[in-house]
This record gives structure tokens, C-alpha cells and sequence, in this order.
């Protein structure tokens, strides 16, 4: 979000009346020698002035920005920091261009250990004055995870939303952060064609209009990965990286998701090596293994008849999953800026949970609700997708979404075999199946012979069409 401009803006520099004790009176006596030389220093400084930034007609100093646009100061700025090239060299930049301090914050979403070491020591090299870090897996998993698994949330059919999902719960924490240090503004290093800077800057809104969001690629002249090389290295900021082309992945506790490179052309296909959360089904154990998922109300509870907190629950099956190849999804997909972009995801314990959690609400679920809950799982998956988590709407149906699935409560039995998840078996004290009702036997509950007065009406707009058709 950018300030206002205008076509010229001027910033005015109140000179001090040193020399006041030297202004010329009516007399015409020449000044002292000490007094000619203080005044010869500072008409040197007015010429000086004159030229770099020229008197505007009251006498003040008018200074030229590129277009025409000021940057306005800031006092201290809370900045989305993994740690890699683009927001490094953005911690210099921001210090240059608004002469503020940078507070760095990094969100543990589930992402590793291995990206979180060193990540103080980088920052402050970088110029930062303080790393904040904040463990954000159980919320993470709690409040955002599981309220899209109840709602049935998938996006265009396949993507499992996990950066989607990761984008508010981490821009929240970056409005609280900015509370607590004092920050007047927060920036991301997201790059202008993708859809993280509209679920940054939309929860931003939010939660706190009166922040100022800097979105670095918006605005400085930086064009490409070879450009931010060369300007950490001018600003000797420590970044790992070398010039070769490599994946942009992003990674939490749900997912792990990889762009670019090869993949940027869609008939190509993945290679092996880039995966990182499964194998390859092909390499997967040749014996099936079986895991039990507990549900209450719409949830996941328990692995195998443990419970579990729910980060720890999606490590679990993360881990049983990976190890059998599942939960990899290629696609192409709408990005919420227009274009399209390839993804190829792995979401092995997302992929075990949706499976189980759609089993039990064929059993709790009537017909009716399924289809509302379907139709309306969709419109979800675009709000989140869309960075309007926070939009009463979404919140609005998490209600709704939180009441059909009151019921939904038992247990599914899933077999992971090379890359597949098969139901095998699946049980609720609140199941609409009855076994005595459903048998082929006749029964005191359902009569097969009332079954013709039903198609009888059910038909009887088909019947009467054909008649009309047919002239009877």
C-alpha cells in the first residue's frame, strides 16, 4: 500500500540564521577578516544547496525524488524473514530507502529445523536489530488446518491449500508482533505476480489498517535472482545461494510444495530427486500397512487408538504416509492474479486425513447435507485460497460447517499401499446406516412393495413429457 503522491513534492530545510549577527546595515563598512571568511562558507553551502536542491519561491530547499515520490520515514519496520536471498537483501533495503529499523520475524509452521538454525545470526549480519521467532504448529494445525479439513476444502479439485492455509496464521502473528515492538510497518518479500502478496496484505487489512505494508518486488528496481545476488554482495549480506537455477518450494507441517525450474514447463515431467516428504511409490514397501483414523465431530483425534495433539497427530501420518508414497498431486492450476502456474505438492498426512474424514460423513451425513456441504466446500477452498480468511463470510460458514459435522464422530480404517489410500473399513455411533434396513431381506422398517407408488410419482414428470412428446 502506497502513500499518496503528487507529480512534485518538496521537503523543506529550515536554515539556521548563523550568520544573522552579519547582515548588511545601511553602513558600507567591510567586513573583518574572520567574519569574511565565515560568511564566504556559508554562501558556499547556500551555493551548494542551490544547486543540488533549488529554493522554491518562500525561500525553501526543494529536493527531487525519482517520480516525483518522497519515501516517508519509518520508524521500524516487522519483516516476513525465512532467511533466504529475497528477504535478506530486503533487510538492507528497507534500511536504505526508510531509514528504519528492520525487526525480522520468522513463523515455525512445521518447516524444519534445518531452515530455522542460524537464522538469528543471518538476520542481525544482514542489519537486522532483532529476530523474533514464534512456534506457530499447533495453531497452525488447529485453527486453519482443521477447520478446511471439516469444511472438505480443496482448490480446483487437487490442491490441499497448504500455503494457503500458512499465509494468514503467519501474517497474524506479524500484527501481533508489530504491536509489541512498536513497529509501524510490516513488509513480506512476496513478488508481484504471485497470490502470497494478496494473503499477506488482505489479513493485514484486516486485522490492522493502519499498518503500512512494503512490498519490496512493487518497488525497487531488483528484476531477478541475479540482481539480488549482486546486491548481497554489495551489501555483504551472508546468502548461501549460487546463480544456478533451483526449486521455490514452501514448506509447513501440512505440505511441502515445489515450483520452477523443470517444472515450469507442464510436459515435463517431475524429476525423482526433488521430492522430499515421500518416496516414490515405486520404492514404497511392498506389504500394505493399515492405520486407524478416530474422528470426533468433524475432527481427527486419535492415530491407531493413541490421541494426539494435533500437531503431533499430522507429524504421525506425515511420517506412516511418506514412508508408502502417498499424497503427491501435479497440477496446473488458476493463480488469483490470472495466470496459470504448475505446482507439485506433497501432502501425505493431509491426503490420509481427507480420505478419512470423507468415509465418515457418507456414513453421518444425509444425502442432502453432502451435497451443501460439497457445493459449499468449494466457495471455502476459494475464500482461503483467495487470502480471505478472515472474511466473515469464511468465518460465517466455519459455523455452519462446525454444526452439520457435530455428528460426524468414529473411526476409518485406511490401507497405504504404493502411493494409495483404500478404505477398508469405517464405524460411528451416529452412523444413518442400518444394516437390516439395507439387506436385500425383507424387514418391519422398509416394505419393497411400496417402492411402486414411489417411482410411480418420483416419474411422473418423465411420463408426462414423453406423453406430451408423443401426443397422448
Amino acid at each position: 500500500m502506497q502513500p499518496e503522491t503528487h507529480e512534485s513534492e518538496t521537503v523543506n530545510l529550515l536554515i539556521p540564521a548563523l550568520f544573522v549577527e552579519y547582515e548588511r546595515d545601511d553602513s558600507s563598512a567591510a567586513l573583518p577578516a574572520k567574519s569574511f571568511s565565515q560568511a564566504s562558507s556559508f554562501f558556499s553551502i547556500i551555493f551548494f544547496l542551490n544547486l543540488c536542491c533549488p529554493f522554491n519561491s518562500m525561500g525553501e530547499v526543494s529536493v527531487a525524488y525519482t517520480n516525483g515520490v518522497m519515501p516517508a520515514r519509518l520508524n521500524k519496520v516487522v519483516l516476513a524473514y525465512s532467511g533466504g536471498l529475497d528477504t535478506s537483501v530486503i533487510v538492507p533495503w528497507l534500511r536504505e530507502k526508510y531509514g528504519c529499523e528492520v525487526v525480522c520475524f520468522t513463523a515455525d509452521v512445521g518447516q524444519g529445523v534445518m531452515e530455522l538454525d542460524g537464522l538469528e545470526a543471518k538476520a542481525k549480519a544482514s542489519g537486522a536489530c532483532q529476530l523474533v521467532v514464534k512456534d506457530l504448529r499447533d495453531e497452525f494445525v488447529e485453527d486453519y488446518v482443521f477447520p478446511c479439513l471439516r469444511a472438505g476444502a480443496i482448490y480446483e479439485r487437487k490442491y490441499l491449500l497448504g500455503t494457503s492455509m500458512a499465509r494468514p496464521v503467519i501474517a497474524k502473528a506479524m500484527v501481533d508482533v508489530a504491536k509489541e515492538v512498536g513497529a509501524d510497518a510490516v513488509a513480506h518479500g512476496c513478488t508481484g505476480k504471485g497470490n502470497d502478496q494478496v494473503r499477506f496484505e488482505l489479513t493485514f487489512f484486516a486485522l490492522n489498517p493502519k499498518l503500512r505494508v512494503i512490498a519490496p518486488w512493487r518497488e525497487w528496481d531488483i528484476t531477478g535472482r541475479e540482481d539480488a545476488i549482486e546486491y548481497a554482495k554489495r551489501h555483504n549480506v551472508p546468502v548461501p545461494v549460487t546463480k544456478k537455477s533451483i526449486y521455490s518450494r514452501d514448506r509447513n507441517i501440512w505440505h511441502l510444495s515445489h515450483e520452477g525450474d523443470v517444472l515450469e514447463d507442464p510436459a515435463n515431467e517431475p524429476k525423482k530427486d526433488m521430492f522430499m516428504l515421500s518416496v516414490d511409490p515405486e520404492d514404497a514397501p511392498n506389504q500394505p500397512e493399515y492405520v486407524e483414523i478416530e474422528v470426533v465431530s468433524g475432527l481427527p483425534v486419535a492415530v491407531n487408538g493413541k490421541k494426539l495433539s494435533p500437531a503431533s497427530l499430522l507429524d504421525k501420518l506425515n511420517e506412516i504416509g511418506g514412508k508408502h508414497g502417498i499424497g503427491r498431486v501435479d497440477m496446473v492450476e488458476n493463480r488469483l492474479v490470472g495466470m496459470k502456474s504448475r505446482g507439485v505438492y506433497e501432502t501425505p498426512g493431509g491426503t490420509i486425513l481427507f480420505t478419512a474424514a470423507r468415509e465418515l460423513e457418507s456414513l453421518t451425513l444425509d444425502r442432502e447435507t453432502i451435497q451443501v456441504k460439497d457445493s459449499l466446500a468449494l466457495k471455502y477452498a476459494e475464500l482461503v485460497y483467495a487470502g480471505r480468511w478472515f472474511d466473515p463470510l469464511r468465518e460465517a460458514m466455519d459455523g455452519f460447517m462446525e454444526k452439520i459435522t457435530a455428528k460426524t464422530t468414529g473411526t476409518v480404517t485406511l490401507k497405504l499401499y504404493k502411493g494409495s489410500v483404500t478404505v477398508t473399513g469405517r464405524k460411528s455411533p451416529n452412523s444413518l446406516y442400518r444394516q437390516d434396513i439395507s439387506s436385500f431381506e425383507n424387514g418391519d422398517v422398509y416394505n419393497q412393495a411400496d417402492a411402486a407408488g414411489f417411482i410411480h410419482l418420483y416419474g411422473l414428470p418423465t411420463r408426462v413429457r414423453a406423453m406430451l412428446e408423443q401426443g397422448i
